[in-house]
């Protein structure tokens, strides 16, 4: 078994509507409550980080699972929709929303769009974070599958 570290240092002066910063490798960014939950909305907040991590972690491991299946992709984009409950003062997140956009090379087969559609769906459920998140927020997937004519 192999076990990979990660670490992160914060910084947070005190107090609801103060502003932060993280530190973790490659990402270093100021942090704060965002404007929707009336914080000052300065840098990111952990909302669009769980977002970003459950997208970014799917599209990688989308992306890994084309090459490997020596898919002919022409291209892929996704947008992706984080979902938070606010009620009676108490915050839930309730759903990340998948959307990705896959257009495959002209000449694409039969069994190369059928594969495509069934990987577009396992990545979601292999995901690392998409499995450290399940039980706790639903996750929906909104494919789009282009094939040029």
């Amino acid at each position: 078994m192999t076990l990979h570290h990660f670490h992160l240092k914060a910084e947070w002066p005190g107090g609801r509507n103060s502003e932060g910063y993280i530190s973790a490798g490659n990402l270093q960014t100021k942090i704060s409550i965002p404007p929707e939950m009336d914080g000052p909305g300065i840098g990111t907040n952990p909302d669009e980080m769980l977002l970003g991590a459950a997208a970014t972690c799917y599209i990688i491991s989308l992306g890994a699972m084309f090459e490997r299946a020596e898919l002919p992709i022409a291209g892929m984009s996704m947008t992706s929709e984080g979902i938070v409950d606010v009620t009676d003062g108490i915050f839930t997140y309730e759903k990340i929303i998948h959307r990705p956009d896959v257009t495959l090379k002209q000449g694409a087969t039969d069994k190369e769009i059928r594969l495509t559609e069934k990987l577009v769906e396992k990545a979601e459920k292999t995901c690392m974070i998409s499995k450290a998140i399940k039980g706790n927020v639903e996750l929906g997937l909104e494919p789009v599958i282009r094939i040029p004519e």
